[in-house]
């Protein structure tokens, strides 16, 4: 273990942020470098806590004491070993994770968690410093060819364990870009592309073969994938956005979040214009999770007039309530890096209209205040507006940002003729479609999602189509 009085001895601690007026004139990350002999202390914070909670919390199964130990006695070769044996691509989850392991650290339960994620994160990049990550080149080929369709967390995951297992793989995307929701659903100033791009250089070089603006249903037959490949790995996501049906939907300037987002990290890598610029507009985002801080951000950056997050349900506590214990995810209240940049933040707000003028443009939003009462213990509160609460605020862009519901059904799953399940996501008996050659995997098979359980589904998925191939 680390030092066994290091929790004792430090306080939690981050990398500094660069200034807010700084980083909202460009697109890069935020953090600052971080001093190895801080990250060396917050290293000797993790504890020899007996049963490591932080193991049952990531999905991934990082042995995270382990390499801990390892940052504290400075062999970051062995460190590097111990964490890129679980993890594929933790250059990924250490910048953009909400960190599971840590809300389930042992020494949160009365003190802050261990900076897992920052470590990890630091692990990674000095093993690129280092030159220690090479090419994952199979020793052996075997004749079996996957295709992988979709290159996000989940795709590239299969494509890699897949490749290392000696079969040739394929993987499809049908944006001029690899990467997936990597690429263009994640600002550059959480995730700079070079990042992506590092990793992808390797992956190619060990022999993977990716083909963009490749639309599997579209330009890219079925035909053709069942003809020339001997399993099918479908990573697609969960691309169907959550819509707001109410009055006035078909307003002017009422915009699905990712297509802001998408076109803003195209213009980025001056690649194509944005396609929405809300400068000196009055923006609000309905919903208030990670899409929706990242909209917070972007608009920020933009130069919006004001900046408005609503959200349905009520405002999270600061702390654990007691209903919400230790080690369960907590449900306390989150304030990203956007949100500090600038934004109004309101809860329990309910949406009941888009208002818009006589040239069918969005200018204002009708809202009501709403609670959640419980009608018993043992039953679900339900939702409650307030009498006399109606408001309107001023608006000339809205972004829905409340998640998605399922993967894109036209096309590709309708064509295979693929079972779904009761939430309209591919249906799969470990990771196997009701077509034995066909496999399924991340956000599509088990809906929205985090990356790191992408990962994770991309790894186990890769595990059932090598016991079909050689079955």
């Amino acid at each position: 273990m680390a030092d066994p009085k290091g929790f004792l001895k430090y306080k939690k601690e981050l990398p500094e942020k660069r200034g807010i007026g700084e980083r909202i004139n460009d697109y890069q990350e935020f953090y600052k470098p971080f001093p190895p002999t801080k990250l060396i202390q917050q290293a000797s914070r993790c504890m020899d806590c007996g049963v490591p909670f932080c193991h049952s919390a990531c999905p991934l199964g990082n042995i995270i004491p382990e390499f801990n130990d390892a940052v504290y006695r400075e062999n970051w070769r062995e460190a590097y070993d111990i964490l890129s044996s679980t993890n594929n691509f933790p250059e990924f989850t250490g910048r953009i994770c909400p960190a599971p392991c840590e809300a389930s650290c042992v020494l949160g339960i009365n003190e802050s968690p261990v900076t897992i994620e920052n470590i990890e994160k630091n692990i990674i990049e000095k093993a690129f410093e280092n030159n220690w990550l090479v090419p994952k080149t199979p020793v052996e080929r075997k004749a079996q060819k996957v295709a992988v369709v979709g290159s996000g967390p989940a795709g590239l995951a299969a494509a890699e364990q897949l490749n290392q297992a000696g079969y040739w793989v394929t993987v499809f995307e049908r944006d001029d870009k690899i990467g997936g929701l990597l690429r263009y659903g994640i600002p550059d100033f959480k995730l700079e592309k070079w990042v992506i791009d590092r990793r992808l250089a390797l992956m190619e070089a060990a022999g993977i073969v990716f083909k963009t603006n490749a639309n599997v249903g579209v330009n890219v037959s079925i035909q053709e994938l069942n003809e020339s490949f001997d399993a099918i790995v479908l990573c697609g996501g969960s691309t169907v956005p959550r819509d707001l049906p109410i009055e006035g939907r078909d307003l002017s300037g009422i915009h699905y979040a990712m297509d802001f987002l998408k076109p803003v990290n195209q213009w980025v890598a001056e690649s194509k214009p944005a396609a929405i610029n809300v400068k000196d507009k009055n923006v609000v985002i309905i919903g208030g999770g990670d899409t929706g801080a990242d909209c917070v951000g972007t608009s920020n950056r933009q130069g919006a007039k004001s900046i408005t997050q609503i959200e349905l349900l009520s405002k999270p506590p600061n702390s654990r309530s007691e209903d919400n214990p230790w080690p369960e995810w907590p449900m306390t209240l989150r304030t990203s890096s956007s949100h500090e940049e600038g934004a109004d933040r309101e809860w329990a707000l309910l949406t009941k209209a888009f208002l818009g003028d006589e040239k069918g443009q969005l200018k204002a939003l009708k809202l009501v205040e709403v609670e959640w009462k419980k009608a018993g213990p043992h039953q679900r509160p339900k939702l409650v507006e307030i009498a006399e609460s109606e408001k309107e605020i001023p608006c000339e862009a809205v972004f829905l940002a409340i998640g998605f519901v399922h993967p894109q059904i036209e096309g590709m799953i309708k064509e295979l003729g693929l079972d779904l399940d009761d939430h309209h996501n591919v249906a799969c008996l470990n990771y196997q479609t009701n077509i034995p050659k066909v496999f399924a995997a991340g956000d599509m098979r088990r809906g929205q999602s985090l990356v790191v359980w992408a990962i994770n589904e991309g790894r186990e998925a890769a595990t059932a189509v090598e016991a079909f191939l050689t079955a």
